[in-house]
């Protein structure tokens, strides 16, 4: 009786499947062939617990197209289990899938793959579909005009707190930063896309040391400016301070400001600390003058900051204040928290926390034997915030960090475990690496304002928003790469934003010259999209929602990028071989044999309900590029 249950839900599922024979509707289909076999009796010592779910079976694209559309390897993932040679069970799965409505054709093949191949109109349902999407409602959050398609809420219910680029106040953002912005800000969108309630977030270091030598860097170059040497200032950047014009245009700022409220520098208090044992200058005492230098050039160098984050089409929801974890005495309250968990000790004078207990290295000093708190304190304290808020605590917080902070991953995963977290979940850390940028094989390392790095500005004057935002979303984060600018500024098909965005700008001209020709959707016959170079769009088309999906969960956002890149260049080669505005046949290919002939009218000359099979398939390849370039915070033109 169980058996017949089993038997008759699973047939609900099947009958439910057949309408949209989608990748994830195959592997719905197989999970149900899979459970049915086993109400049968004919999948050995398989049971329905030890059928994976069905995210994992998941259906592939097979190399050769001559193999099917789809393939399986459902019956080795099983075999063992149900202790069975693959074949031996990959032939009643394929006697049922053949069964199904919508699939042609069923073959077992090699040591157990079963190879699928869809009827032309099942297949095609996929432009239907994407067409058929509803469109998103909040246009105000889009570049361009995107819909549902692809989309999903298996994310939902979530908070994910997304912390990236938060590179320090004292200077431009470097093109590591730049990198962050781009792949944080697509990750981001991915994520939203999946179901997520995501909160982007910048830690602002306005609390430590390196605002210090950024204030001394800005004393001594408004004492250069204006000729105080002699006056007992010191004119030299000091040894750990900042260089570049960028440094002498904030100094003079800060001049400005100050005179026109009144205040006179010179009249303040200042110290000069002399040179360290190597001879070099140590720049400004903590005194009144650095102070005045520091109170007014961070917030300068802040709204620098956003203004260059929002030109870069970021928009982050909390620029989160360092400083305010002191001022706010959240980083006694995060301590006092793990001291009442039993893992704050003292030591030499020093107050420890026990991270070795949560699987770090080494115990970590949070407050120095002088008072201080260490840098960690801060950490401890945000990731405590983090997890708290009032608005919008995070039930998973991403810090997106460089590749000098591998280090830090240790100590960071167990003040999560201290806090009783589980690490890997509620924090997740994910590490960028570095980014060359080139320009004739060259490397580009001098900025004409930072100096001695290349900044989001930079980039952005040579290549544009567009370029760059895609190149640096378009590689694995976790991996250092080479950007091309002359590759990048250049409008060939070996630049791939430009290559991906041709894509959609030729759709459109199809649309044009479809409307000059009085072709529409009425009466598309998309059974008619029959073709093998059809088949190759329809199926990178069924292909997107996974790879949403998978990008999403994987924090991968460039497997977006390069999907886009495998469906424009299918399109392209689609769009060479056939026409949607017909064509007549030239009579030398009149001339020739009957199935060549066949073909060239197929491709060149479709009949009207072929067109408009053809002119629907092109705008679902458009609609699917306009929400994937979206998601990298890429436009979609409509020329080019």
């Amino acid at each position: 009786m169980a058996a017949d249950n089993d038997r008759t839900r699973h047939g609900v599922a099947i009958a439910g499947i057949l309408r949209r024979m989608s990748p994830e509707a195959l592997s719905e289909l197989i999970s149900s062939i899979a459970h049915n076999l086993v109400a049968a009796g004919q999948a050995g010592a398989l049971t329905d617990e030890l059928i994976p779910p069905v995210d994992k079976l998941a259906v592939m694209r097979p190399k050769d197209r001559a193999h099917g559309d789809w393939a399986s390897n459902i019956a080795m993932q099983l075999a063992k289990k149900a202790g069975m040679k693959p074949r031996d069970l990959a032939e009643p799965f394929a006697a049922a899938l053949a069964e199904a409505d919508g699939i042609a054709k069923v073959e077992v093949a090699g040591p157990g793959f079963i190879n699928i191949t869809l009827d032309s109109a099942s297949a095609a349902a996929v432009v239907d579909t994407v067409l058929a999407a509803g469109a998103m409602t909040d246009t105000d959050k889009h570049l361009n005009k995107v819909n549902e398609y692809g989309r999903n809420a298996h994310l939902g219910g979530q908070t994910l707190n997304l912390e990236f680029v938060s590179a320090n106040p004292t200077g431009p953002i470097h093109i590591g930063g730049t990198r962050w912005a781009a792949v944080g800000d697509a990750m981001a969108r991915v994520l939203e896309a999946n179901g997520a309630k995501v909160v982007r977030e910048y830690y602002f270091n306005d609390h430590g040391e390196q605002i210090n030598r950024f204030a001394k860097s800005l004393v001594a170059a408004w004492a250069e400016a204006n000729n105080l040497g002699e006056a007992g200032y010191q004119t030299e950047t000091p040894c750990d301070g900042y260089k570049g014009a960028y440094i002498n245009e904030i100094a003079a700022r800060v001049q400005a400001e100050a005179e026109s409220d009144g205040v006179d520098l010179t009249a303040l208090a200042h110290q000069d600390q002399g040179l360290n044992d190597d001879g070099e200058p140590l720049g400004e005492a903590d005194t009144e003058v650095r102070e005045e230098f520091r109170k007014r050039a961070v917030p300068m160098m802040f709204d620098e900051i956003q203004k260059s984050m929002k030109d870069f089409r970021v928009n982050f929801d909390v620029w989160f204040h360092e400083n305010s974890l002191y001022a706010d005495g959240k980083v006694d309250a995060a301590i006092e928290e793990l001291k009442s968990r039993g893992d704050i000790f003292d030591k030499d004078g020093a107050t420890w926390f026990e991270s070795t207990k949560h699987g770090d290295d080494k115990d970590r000093v949070i407050i120095k034997s002088n008072g201080e708190f260490a840098y960690f304190a801060a950490d401890i304290a945000y990731y405590w915030d983090k997890r708290h808020r009032a608005e919008n605590p995070a039930d998973v917080a991403i810090y997106m960090l460089g590749a000098d902070h591998h280090g830090y991953i240790g100590r960071m995963m167990a003040m999560c475990a201290a806090f009783g977290d589980e690490p890997g979940k509620n924090m997740q850390i994910l590490i960028g690496q570095l980014v060359n940028v080139m320009k004739d094989g060259k490397p580009v390392r001098m900025s004409k304002r930072a100096g001695n790095v290349v900044t989001i500005d930079d980039l952005v004057s040579v290549v544009g928003v567009d370029a760059a935002r895609y190149s640096l979303a378009r590689s694995d984060y976790n991996q250092n790469f080479d950007i091309d600018l002359a590759l990048l500024a250049s409008h060939t098909n070996d630049n791939p934003v430009y290559y991906v965005q041709y894509a959609h700008a030729r759709s459109k001209n199809v649309d044009r010259n479809a409307a000059a020709a009085g072709i529409s959707y009425d009466g598309a016959d998309l059974a008619l999209l029959d073709t093998e170079a059809d088949g190759e769009v329809l199926a990178a088309l069924a292909q997107f929602p996974s790879v949403l999906a998978t990008a999403a969960d994987d924090r991968q956002p460039h497997k977006v990028a390069r999907y886009l890149e495998e469906l424009a260049a299918t399109y392209h080669k689609w769009y060479n071989v056939e026409r949607v505005v017909p064509m007549a046949l030239t009579d030398p290919e009149t001339r020739g044999d009957d199935e060549a002939r066949k073909a060239l009218e197929i491709a060149k000359n479709p009949e009207p309900a072929r067109a408009a099979a053809r002119l629907k398939l092109n705008d679902a390849v458009q609609q699917v590029i306009a929400n994937g370039l979206d998601l990298l915070g890429v436009t979609a033109p409509e020329k080019m």
